[in-house]
């Protein structure tokens, strides 16, 4: 087996949350060598200071996420990817994962337009560059979703919730340093953008999952006619038998129910009361107080 054929084979067995980590890493090791080499088109993937130059590089807003300044940059955001993923992964699929990440992405880079283009002598900024506020965006939807759920410090655990609080005042102290209230601003917009999906998500409405759906299609524009053919047909003929399958695992706040359901859709599917006590005991107690059985029960639902 090449080399290439190996490290293809080490990257379809990770997960979501580490293609996402190996990607960034790598754009971020060639952005270094092209900033060394040349840096004007370096920053043409840098997200410019101010309305009308952002305007002008609209893909700036999702590239500036896989650039880093300097190493140690770029290992807080994928130590950050990576314990979010933690939490993130054991309940919802690795679609929301990445939708949560690039919705926090796009909410960072708003921010720092607006407020390089409104208030452009306190924020002087010249470029944002990072994945930070995708990563927030990540912790902070599961401090707020799984509040309770309790991390390893080194010598003691601490609850999620506290881990929020405490980047949350880290970032609002940003704020009053004009060198670094840029990105302290988006910092903050990503948190804002993972506390409210997550309230969204506890509230049984994924914000999620649309944005997993335009990332769908894009991805099929590159797809040629024959697997896209090939992939409708299967899609068609699985239709019904996945039509009443959990495939997200959130809490309902108004229950469904179905006209028909067969014995083998009972059997497919934890029962949706099973999952809304499961998710409560999260929320009381932490994912660490689930049962075997209950963890199980949660990894079927909310699987891939």
């Amino acid at each position: 087996m090449s080399f290439l054929d190996d490290a293809k084979s080490k990257y379809n067995s990770w997960n979501t949350s580490g293609r996402l980590m190996a990607i960034i890493a790598i754009t971020s090791i060639i952005g270094w060598i092209m900033q060394r080499f040349y840096e004007p088109l370096f920053e043409q993937f840098m997200l410019p200071a101010g309305f009308v130059p952002a305007l002008l590089q609209p893909w700036s807003y999702i590239t500036h996420a896989f650039l880093h300044s300097g190493l140690f940059h770029l290992l807080g955001n994928l130590l950050g990817l990576f314990y979010a993923a933690q939490f993130f992964l054991n309940i919802f699929r690795g679609r929301q994962y990445l939708s949560m990440f690039f919705l926090g992405v796009l909410g960072g880079g708003a921010a720092f337009t607006l407020a390089t283009f409104l208030l452009p002598s306190y924020f002087s900024a010249d470029y944002a560059l990072g994945a930070s506020a995708g990563v927030f965006a990540l912790i902070i939807f599961v401090c707020t979703y799984l509040p309770e759920s309790e991390i390893r410090l080194i010598f003691f655990n601490i609850k999620l919730k506290y881990v929020g609080y405490a980047f949350l005042a880290i970032n609002l102290f940003a704020l009053t340093s004009r060198f670094e209230a840029g990105s302290g601003l988006g910092h903050l917009a990503g948190m804002v953008v993972g506390y409210y999906a997550a309230i969204r998500m506890k509230d049984g409405i994924d914000i999620l999952e649309p944005v997993a759906n335009v990332g769908d299609f894009f991805a099929n524009l590159f797809q040629s006619s024959s697997t896209t053919s090939s992939t409708s047909r299967s899609r068609r003929s699985s239709s019904r038998k996945s039509s009443s399958r959990m495939k997200t695992v959130y809490r309902n706040s108004k229950t469904k129910t179905a006209g028909k359901a067969t014995k083998t859709s009972r059997a497919a599917a934890p029962n949706q009361a099973d999952i809304d006590k499961i998710l409560d005991k999260i929320s009381a107690s932490g994912y660490d107080s689930l049962s075997k059985d209950e963890k199980d029960t949660l990894f079927k639902a909310g699987k891939d």
